[in-house]
């Protein structure tokens, strides 16, 4: 049957390496891990099964264009897939929710931020699951790299929902984070499946180069990869210049502005080349990651914004210009080269310069005990009926948390059977009409006709926008049902939106929690997590040094990644890394950042330290005036203005260790 099936529907004769032990674990009704290298295979270890398994596969996916090509895949094959996701409209929404319902859906693909929503939970109790698949499972872990907090409640979710099996996919685990992963899960050893993560065709190289020579390596090596063509112009083919063509290739930096530069510099030089990173508008993201894999694009330059989902066989060289974030990022990155089985190269340009800027990130991210006993605080004493309501920029403004360790902070809160999500809303409704006010008053007649004289009656007109006053509205107008009649409010909104009648904006997100427990130790819990942070802190510094000690043996490349997942079947010499051709990286001392004056340290925190003081009542902490003078994001530098300050920044070539043991010593 399972050979019938792989034939038939999906066109192969056989299964490759693993791919048999864990499809077979899966239908004798056990839950598995399967971890394959990066383009080894996994989707198909829940493909299959799917198609055979007797109700829904509900899959757990990180991002939308990662579902989106899924879905096109199972769709290709004949198989009965959805996603519900951002993209769709509440109509679509409804739509696949009755054809899951129904049966007819035989894969549901969501992201783990999707089970938050109280109506989506509501719907999938309803919903008899045969397996729940957790895609790029590693982010389970609190110690694999790519943590994200919502993954951590994935187990409560399966017990909540009476899941009986659950498949986890990753191709970047370390023994440790593999063993986290299973004990979530309560999957058995002999249910994990790690086929190795030796990949014979790429070829892993490390150059010891310091950042002022970096560009030109780049290009050297660039160039030596590369084929030339003549460029013409005009009828008589007058010979313009010459471009360099090179098959598709991805250089990762750390920065957005180096991203750009990087760009700019390879284009003078004839390639055809184009930056990538989150700061550029999300269409022009999808334009260029479109011709990349069109082949439009030679050279992608990236930040880490680019790549997962990224599918490309034929990518043949990936450069880090910036050093890896870690030993799982660097192995997920060479990963999406090679895909093909044919040979690819991949460098990395090695110093300790950049590693300030890697460290600081991370430093950056740790919130301080007085914004995490904030957060408690709020939850004690700003509840109504056993409800809090949030916003993620105001919340992350008043306890100067960024807003992923904020997120993580408060899955914390829930798993300490604090705090419970229950839905969110948009507080804020604005429109603009786009047909005249009676017009569209006349479109309805009766009740309903009432009520949308209503919604204008208690709405705030200004010079061109409205805003919908929903309190009012429900207030003068409705059932008594709040929730009801607020539903019924924003449903007209959306219907008048889609009729063309009004143009719609809707703002201020607005998450509502229970509170299920008040009577915590405030000061205990908040130190508790305080705790936790600094830990996570401590070992993501260490992944970094980790990876740079990996790149500085006198042992094989190939063997050591290898090694470091608890791959033991790779070859100790595979001959075709660098060090087994004879360059040792031996790395050239950084370039050394001023040392610090630290008497002066006083002058350059003077500005801010009197305008924190002026606006909370006290001196910002050490940590805080370190992220100042290191030019550090942080919530609070918005509301202060702390960028356009004497001394912001001053100090950025410095480390963070450096500015805040210089602190410490200064007298406030």
């Amino acid at each position: 049957m399972l050979q019938q099936t792989l034939k038939q529907v999906f066109g192969f004769d056989q299964l490759r390496e693993g791919q048999e032990s864990v499809i077979s674990t899966v239908m004798n009704g056990y839950s598995a891990a399967a971890i394959f290298p990066t383009g080894s295979g996994k989707s198909l270890c829940y493909q299959l099964p799917a198609v055979m398994l007797p109700n829904l596969t509900l899959v757990i996916s990180p991002l939308l264009a990662l579902m989106q090509d899924q879905i096109k895949f199972l769709h290709q094959k004949g198989i009965s897939a959805a996603t519900i996701d951002s993209s769709l409209s509440r109509d679509d929404v409804n739509d696949v929710m009755a054809r899951t319902k129904s049966g007819e859906i035989k894969v549901l693909m969501v992201a783990v931020e999707r089970l938050k929503n109280e109506r989506f939970r509501n719907f999938i109790k309803q919903v008899p699951i045969s397996l729940l698949v957790v895609d790029e499972a590693h982010c389970i872990s609190e110690w694999g790299h790519n943590f994200r907090p919502d993954y951590l409640k994935l187990p409560q979710y399966a017990q909540d929902f009476a899941i009986p099996q659950v498949l986890l996919l990753t191709a970047t685990a370390t023994p440790d984070v593999i063993q986290d992963m299973a004990d979530k899960f309560g999957i058995e050893h002999q249910h994990v499946t790690v086929t190795g993560f030796y990949r014979k065709n790429l070829n892993l190289a490390v150059e010891s180069v310091s950042d002022r020579n970096k560009l030109m390596m780049l290009e050297q090596w660039l160039f030596h990869e590369a084929r030339f063509k003549p460029v013409y112009s005009g009828e008589v083919r007058q010979k313009k210049d010459r471009r360099a063509e090179i098959d598709p290739t991805i250089v990762y930096v750390t920065l957005q502005q180096t991203a750009e530069q990087v760009a700019i510099e390879l284009k003078k030089l004839g390639f055809n080349a184009k930056a990538y990173h989150a700061g550029m508008n999300s269409e022009d993201r999808q334009i260029t990651q479109t011709d990349f894999m069109a082949g439009n694009i030679d050279i992608i330059v990236a930040t880490i914004a680019f790549g997962m989902g990224i599918d490309k066989a034929n990518i043949r060289h990936v450069v880090h210009y910036d050093l890896p974030k870690s030993i799982e990022n660097y192995s997920q990155e060479v990963g999406r080269a090679g895909r093909d089985g044919m040979p690819s190269d991949c460098l990395v340009l090695a110093n300790k310069d950049g590693l300030n800027v890697l460290e600081n990130f991370i430093y950056g991210d740790t919130p301080e005990y007085s914004g995490i006993n904030t957060v408690l605080h709020k939850i004690k004493h700003e509840q109504e009926d056993g409800l809090w309501q949030w916003q993620l920029n105001a919340l992350s403004n008043d306890t100067n948390i960024r807003q992923l360790p904020l997120k993580t902070l408060l899955v914390y809160l829930e798993m300490q059977q604090i705090i419970q999500p229950l839905y969110a809303y948009f507080a804020e409704y604005k429109f603009k009409l786009l047909i005249d006010q009676q017009t569209l008053i006349s479109k309805f007649e009766g009740e309903r006709k009432h009520f949308v004289e209503a919604m204008f009656n208690y709405s705030k007109a200004a010079k061109i926008w409205w805003t919908a006053d929903i309190e009012s509205i429900c207030q003068h107008y409705g059932s008594g049902n709040i929730q009801q009649d607020r539903q019924r409010v924003i449903t007209a909104l959306e219907y008048f939106d889609e009729k063309g009648f009004i143009e719609l904006q809707a703002k201020q997100m607005t998450e509502v929690y229970r509170v299920i427990s008040s009577d915590f130790e405030q000061e205990k819990v908040s130190h508790d997590l305080a705790s936790y942070f600094k830990n996570k802190e401590n070992s993501e510094i260490q992944r970094i040094h980790n990876m740079l000690d990996l790149f500085a043996r006198e042992q094989c490349l190939s063997f050591q990644l290898a090694s470091y997942f608890g791959d033991n079947k790779a070859p100790a010499h595979c001959g075709h890394c660098s060090v087994c051709q004879g360059h040792k990286v031996s790395y050239q001392l950084p370039v050394e950042a001023d040392v610090i004056d630290e008497e002066g340290l006083l002058k350059l925190t003077q500005g801010f330290n009197s305008r924190y003081l002026e606006t909370f009542g006290e001196l910002p902490s050490y940590e805080l005036q370190t992220r100042f003078l290191l030019g550090l994001t942080s919530p609070v530098f918005t509301k202060l203005k702390a960028r356009a300050m004497p001394g912001f920044s001053e100090l950025s070539q410095h480390r963070y260790q450096q500015v805040l043991s210089a602190l410490n010593k200064q007298p406030q």
